[in-house]
């Protein structure tokens, strides 16, 4: 397991955390992830190294380590591990984002096409402008201290529960934490029941953003 020494924690800012976020980790090393100067190395021996900044090695699992260097050394292993945690975990809440026409063909196989005379594009525009088709997006108003979640930016207000938004009457009787779910069938289904209900004019970004316009290119190429 790689060990990070305090010279390296040191040089892991807040700046640096927040900058690292929106990357994907999966394609990076530990080292070149989190973008700091020292990166673990292994001698001809076979035991584990450190190689830090000012090019010193610290030989690690060494024999003649005293019980506080070791101790140390734990400490610091404690600390890399949760600063990779915390990285890990920033980029499983960021959720989905769908490409266009993987939306498209999702929509369709929920059922989204034509319903309620709605075409395919009409939804494509409108989850578009409301999210971007990102399944993470949240948006809180002020005004109603309501917050808008998910792919459709459903409201807690009237139709999801979220358990904090005053005298919620929770049309689709759903958490709005399970409009947040990569799966969206909950948030399809929601969906649904609003456009049957108030009509598609119920979201502004449709009205914005959609209305009266050639939207055939939403759902070009996708084979829908």
């Amino acid at each position: 397991m790689p060990v990070l020494s305090e010279q390296c924690l040191q040089a892991i800012s807040f700046h640096d955390f927040l900058a690292i976020n929106s990357w994907d980790i999966k394609t990076f090393s530990v080292s070149e992830a989190i973008n700091i100067p020292c990166f673990p190395r292994v001698s001809k021996g076979g035991a584990p190294k450190l190689v830090r900044k000012d090019g010193r090695e610290k030989m690690l699992n060494s024999k003649s380590s005293s019980p506080g260097q070791l101790g140390h050394l734990a400490s610091v292993n404690m600390k890399a591990l949760l600063i990779l945690g915390l990285l890990l975990l920033s980029v499983a809440v960021q959720g989905k984002t769908f490409k266009r026409c993987e939306l498209a063909k999702t929509l369709k196989n929920l059922g989204l096409a034509g319903y309620k005379g709605v075409s395919l594009a009409n939804w494509m525009c409108l989850a578009e402008g409301e999210s971007s088709y990102n399944t993470q997006a949240k948006n809180y108003n002020p005004g109603s201290k309501s917050t808008d979640y998910g792919i459709f930016q459903i409201n807690s207000k009237w139709w999801c529960n979220d358990g904090k938004t005053p005298k919620a009457v929770n049309g689709c009787g759903v958490s709005c934490s399970a409009l947040l779910k990569d799966d969206i069938t909950q948030a399809v289904a929601c969906a649904k029941k609003i456009v049957s209900q108030q009509g598609i004019t119920a979201w502004v970004a449709w009205t914005n953003k959609c209305q009266n316009r050639d939207l055939t290119s939403y759902v070009k190429g996708c084979g829908v």
